[in-house]
């Protein structure tokens, strides 16, 4: 077994890290957190370089990477700021990789080129009010209007980005089966049509770009919207939310290091009683815990990852990375805090985003409950 990453993905790491460092440092995304502002400068100066095109094919103009490289592109994002990398992953996943799996040659020719130049970016329309971890219990129907084109009416909540996106990838219901998983269908919907409301939700964390609810009322799109087969869409939803989950993860995991790394450098910086206090076992264990936890989140980020490019992976896989990576950062941001003490909890200083961000994770795409019932089915429980 190789643990270790090729000369060419070192390289590419580190010059993203260096690129990253002038496009998006750490005032720069206190600024954003702060002003409530998307990192548009910041996520527009790695699509001027590619970044997006990272596994579109390079036929479209991409640069055919595997997932790997994308775990690489989404660590060193998170680890700069989460939720430029959270951007960048929603538009990698379901702009490139949903429509390289399902779409039509003409959704590829014209979807995938600008994808790849960063000139359209995704969100993903799927949590209702009354269908979250019950995510197939969804009620957003789409009606054929016998003039090719479907009619759209319903609500989602929780559509993060859908007003700084050019496109959502929408799951509404097209038909009704025996099982609530029949008759769904996706789409890629304007998010400039006319009849859809978009309302911002305001929430603890994720700040910059945050989520909304958005209303559709009788939004009219052409059956050319249509993203794969009509009425059997879920389980491509489904494998988008796998991708998905190795997307996050490997950004969490990154912003989890950042996490890290803030507060091992304030224990050694911050005296009391006369030495630094990470030289205090009651400090110094949390950060040999931190450590130990964020060692495993990687290790499982880039396993998954070579599953993935492997196509080995599973949905128990995903949930298992899903699930610890969360934890994870969950709690290295929750320990930093108390190693900070009053001052992690005061707003100028980057822990209380993190603890802020990090609530998320354990909660938005996949409850850990959730991803606990997913590995225990796996056990025959």
């Amino acid at each position: 077994m190789d643990f270790g990453f090729s000369q060419e993905q070192e390289e590419l790491r580190e010059h993203l890290r260096s690129h990253l460092s002038k496009v998006c440092p750490p005032e720069y995304a206190e600024a954003c957190d702060r002003d409530g502002t998307p990192p548009r400068e910041a996520y527009n100066a790695l699509a001027e370089q590619g970044w997006l095109g990272i596994i579109v094919p390079k036929e479209y103009g991409g640069s055919e990477q595997n997932a790997i490289e994308l775990a690489i592109l989404l660590e060193e994002a998170g680890r700069h700021f989460e939720e430029l990398g959270v951007w960048l992953f929603r538009t990698i996943t379901y702009g490139g990789y949903a429509v390289m799996a399902h779409g039509t040659k003409a959704q590829k020719e014209y979807f995938l080129p600008k994808v790849a130049k960063g000139e359209l970016s995704f969100c993903f329309g799927l949590t209702e009010p009354e269908s979250g971890s019950d995510a197939a219990a969804l009620k957003t129907r789409a009606r054929p209007d016998g003039n090719e084109n479907y009619i759209l009416n319903g609500q989602k909540v929780f559509t993060s980005g859908m007003d700084i996106s050019d496109y959502c990838l929408l799951v509404a219901r097209t038909n009704d089966g025996e099982k609530k998983q029949q008759g769904i269908t996706n789409f890629l919907v304007d998010t400039t049509l006319d009849g859809i409301d978009i309302r911002k939700i305001d929430t603890l964390g994720h700040r910059a770009i945050g989520t909304t609810q958005v209303f559709y009322e009788d939004v009219q799109v052409p059956a050319t919207a249509v993203l794969g087969t009509v009425d059997e869409g879920w389980a491509a939803a489904d494998a988008y939310l796998w991708y998905e989950r190795l997307c996050l993860s490997a950004a969490r995991t990154g912003a989890a290091l950042a996490a890290f790394d803030c507060a091992l450098e304030y224990a050694k910086s911050r005296n009391q009683f006369g030495r630094p206090i990470g030289k205090f076992q009651a400090i110094s264990h949390k950060l040999a815990d931190m450590k130990m936890m964020l060692d495993i989140s990687r290790t499982m980020v880039y396993r998954f990852a070579w599953l993935v490019s492997e196509g080995r992976a599973t949905r128990e896989d995903a949930a298992v990375l899903k699930l610890y990576s969360s934890e994870t950062y969950k709690a290295v941001s929750d320990m930093g805090l108390q190693i900070f003490g009053g001052y992690g909890y005061c707003m100028e200083y980057p822990m209380q985003r993190f603890f802020r961000d990090s609530r998320l994770s354990v909660i938005g795409a996949g409850t850990s409950e959730i991803q606990r019932n997913i590995i225990a089915r796996s056990l025959g429980l």
